[in-house]
């Protein structure tokens, strides 16, 4: 088997030390082999903790390790980019958390840097390699339910601290950027098309400003998305996808676990209680090994890495476009923000 990819973690990110390192390193392709933190400790302390060999007091300490071939970057939302570019220019290959960036211009730019260095820039959502996900596609693809004409979608949780990165809408902070993206992502990714123009409704929070609960129509030109995601409710999260011929719906959608299965419902719609419901069970599994190792076989192979700038820019037209509808009150094309006149 080839070498494994030698990754370095830009942070310690609470999703990078308690999910992607450890997921990484039972990867038959993925290595971590450093970690920085602009606080020296914070690196040490994550690294003695997950048998990292190297720790780094800063960011550009990371960079400059030769060794390191692939970085990671779970930074705060609106450093994703700045950071990014800086890593593609030492030469390293960018694994960037979503989402990629702020807006859609400052996405855009990674193609650029991307074209100029020749490494492998990639985001991570790490749902579209989960197998789960692959099964509902093949089941839609296959007219297991008909055609599909409707997806809806809900993702939310509970959290009202101020000092939280989330909670920062300078910072990229909100419910839309932090989870909202998650639907739009899939809803694109089985409907197999880029949606021609979306609503928003947005409600902000009075003292931090970001929206707290946000709620989307997207029209495609096969049929329609909906989904609501917000930051100050009970968590819960579900996706759902209607054919004129039956249904199926997703258990655990975005936050699958590792240590027990996951289940698909798939419902031949002869009924409103059930009676046609069956269940496909998908065995374990951990969706940040199948990514890393997946963005290193590319690294190594020279495929494409999982999520490509070519989808990440249109995911992020699409963000973009919803709060441009909150704010005006009218209907958005994402394709304005991608060919603006």
């Amino acid at each position: 088997m080839a070498k494994k990819v030698r990754w370095g973690i830009l942070g310690a990110a609470r999703i990078a030390v308690r999910k992607v390192i450890p997921g990484m390193q039972r990867g038959e392709w993925s290595e971590v082999a450093a970690i920085a933190s602009r606080e020296r400790r914070k690196a040490e302390d994550a690294a003695q903790a997950l048998g990292i060999p190297k720790a780094y007091g800063s960011y550009e300490e990371l960079l400059a390790d030769q060794e390191i071939e692939a970085i990671y970057n779970p930074l705060p939302n609106h450093l994703h980019v700045p950071w990014s570019i800086k890593a593609a220019e030492a030469g390293k290959h960018v694994l960037c958390e979503k989402p990629l960036s702020l807006s859609v211009a400052e996405a855009k730019s990674l193609l650029a840097v991307r074209e100029r260095t020749g490494v492998k820039i990639g985001e991570a959502f790490m749902v579209r390699t989960h197998p789960q996900w692959l099964r509902t596609q093949e089941l839609i693809a296959n007219g297991r339910i008909g055609p599909l004409r409707s997806i809806f979608g809900y993702f939310s949780y509970f959290n009202r601290e101020p000092e939280n990165i989330r909670s920062r809408p300078e910072w990229g902070g909100g419910g839309l950027m932090d989870i909202g993206c998650y639907p739009i992502f899939i809803s694109r990714f089985i409907f197999g098309e880029e949606p021609l123009q979306v609503l928003g409704l947005m409600e902000r929070d009075p003292e931090m400003k970001i929206d707290r609960m946000t709620s989307a129509l997207l029209e495609f030109p096969s049929g329609h998305s909906v989904f609501t995601c917000a930051t100050q409710l009970a968590a819960y999260q579900r996706m759902q996808f209607l054919g004129t011929q039956g249904r199926i719906e997703i258990e655990i959608p975005f936050n699958a676990p590792n240590d027990r299965p996951c289940r698909i419902f798939v419902d031949d719609g002869r009924d409103v209680i059930g009676s046609g419901i069956t269940t496909e069970t998908i065995p374990p599994c951990d969706q940040y090994t199948i990514q890393g190792d997946l963005f290193s076989r590319a690294v190594r192979e020279g495929g494409e890495v999982p999520v490509p700038l070519e989808s990440s820019i249109p995911n992020m037209a699409v963000i973009e476009a919803i709060f441009r509808s909150a704010e005006s009150g009218r209907w958005e094309r994402p394709s304005d923000l991608l060919n603006p006149s």
